[in-house]
């Protein structure tokens, strides 16, 4: 026979219903709990436009104090006077230094040679003295035509007086009965003659010495006008030698050694060291607050150094505006050209100002609304901002401090004015 277990069966006393009972109440009121916090929550999800998961939203608390307007960028040293140097004249060219020689100012830095200009020069040398020739001869032909004239105006006045005296005479001898009146009369016509010939010989004098005058005035005109051609091409035979303008270091040479170019053409720069500058770009939004004369800060090679805005380009380019900081004081020894260095110009700087972190909600909408998250809701509120920085923005109006609004991430709220902030 196969034994059964009833052998080893055993009463088990059951208990008591009212654990159970606890239980079933316990669970009961935290249902209801739940639902009691849940409802709200709920409505309000149900009331919105629509709903956005926070993990796509990025949120800033606005808050009151201390606001600085700054623009921080990196800048690019660049000389401040940097001649580029150009052939005064066509000819053939022998560089007398390399790029990076340290240079003086007047030292020859290339010489130009030029037959054709040479050749000019010694032509209007030459016209030069035939020039000068010309002008002494004509002093001397005025001296002696003068003389001429002087001779011919003191002959006459001897005559006048001679006839005077003979007149003289014969009036006395024709008193006595000496002499015919025939005498006297013909002793007056030669008196007369002689007046005459004083008067033009007078006039002659006075009128040629006018006209050579003005015939050795413009001999010399001649003459001066020849000259300062001559200096001019001396000159320009002088600018042959290329010479430095500035204490500094050659830049870039733009011919090779014994080239031959044309006038005009590039041949080397020149870079003052002394005289370094650094040059930023600058986002157009910003550009427009910059002012020359703007404080900034310089910093690089563990220095930092004050600056000022010395030059704000007109011009616009890719979205940028390009500005030069000079050095508030002597400039660093250190620094060379095209050394990249850190810059920070200060716009403005209050305090007591209520500001939010800057984000893409100022350009989303322009600045005139934000979206204000309480209780698990965003809800979009009109606001007026004021000034921005790099990192925060000041609000005029629409806003209080503590009000927690979305900075980034808004753009997919689309014309919802409700949005429900999900976890």
């Amino acid at each position: 026979m196969i034994r059964d277990t009833s052998a080893t069966d055993r009463l088990v006393e059951v208990g008591s219903n009212r654990n159970r009972k606890l239980i079933y109440i316990g669970a009961g009121i935290a249902v209801v709990a739940a639902l009691a916090f849940a409802v709200p929550h709920l409505s309000t999800m149900f009331s919105a436009d629509s709903s956005v998961s926070a993990s796509r939203l990025s949120f800033a608390n606005v808050t009151r104090g201390p606001f600085v307007r700054d623009i921080a960028a990196e800048g690019k040293v660049v000389a401040a006077v940097s001649p580029t140097l150009y052939a005064t004249s066509a000819g053939a060219v022998v560089l007398t230094v390399h790029p990076g020689d340290v240079v003086k100012k007047n030292q020859v830095l290339a010489v130009i040679t030029s037959p054709d200009l040479a050749a000019k020069l010694a032509q209007e040398r030459s016209a030069a003295d035939a020039a000068k020739v010309d002008f002494l001869r004509s002093q001397v032909d005025a001296t002696k035509k003068r003389s001429e004239l002087q001779k011919a105006y003191d002959n006459a006045v001897i005559d006048q007086t001679a006839g005077q005296r003979d007149l003289k005479r014969y009036e006395g001898a024709f008193a006595k009965g000496a002499v015919p009146v025939a005498d006297v009369d013909k002793a007056k016509s030669t008196l007369d003659k002689a007046d005459v010939t004083v008067k033009h010989a007078q006039s002659d004098l006075a009128t040629d010495n006018g006209s050579l005058t003005f015939d050795i005035q413009a001999k010399k005109l001649a003459y001066d006008r020849q000259v300062l051609l001559v200096q001019d091409l001396e000159r320009q035979v002088e600018e042959l030698n290329v010479k430095s303008p500035v204490d500094g270091q050659v830049g870039q040479a733009f011919i090779a050694e014994r080239a031959t170019v044309a006038k005009d053409a590039q041949l080397l720069s020149v870079i003052d060291l002394s005289a370094l500058q650094v040059e930023m770009k600058v986002p157009e939004s910003f550009a427009r607050d910059l002012a020359i004369g703007m404080p900034g800060e310089i910093s690089g090679n563990g220095k930092v150094w004050n600056g000022k805005v010395s030059a704000i380009s007109p011009e616009v380019v890719n979205g940028e505006v390009a500005a030069r900081l000079r050095f508030d004081g002597a400039t660093p020894s250190q620094l060379r050209q095209s050394q990249r260095l850190s810059v920070r110009v200060l716009l403005d700087k209050r305090d007591n100002v209520l500001t939010v972190q800057r984000g893409s909600f100022v350009d989303e909408s322009a600045g005139r609304y934000a979206f204000v998250v309480a209780d698990g809701m965003a809800d979009r509120r009109d606001i007026r901002v004021g000034a921005s920085s790099i990192d925060k923005v000041e609000i005029l109006s629409g806003l209080k401090e503590g009000d927690k609004i979305v900075i980034s991430g808004a753009d997919t709220f689309g014309d919802a004015k409700h949005v429900a902030i999900s976890r």
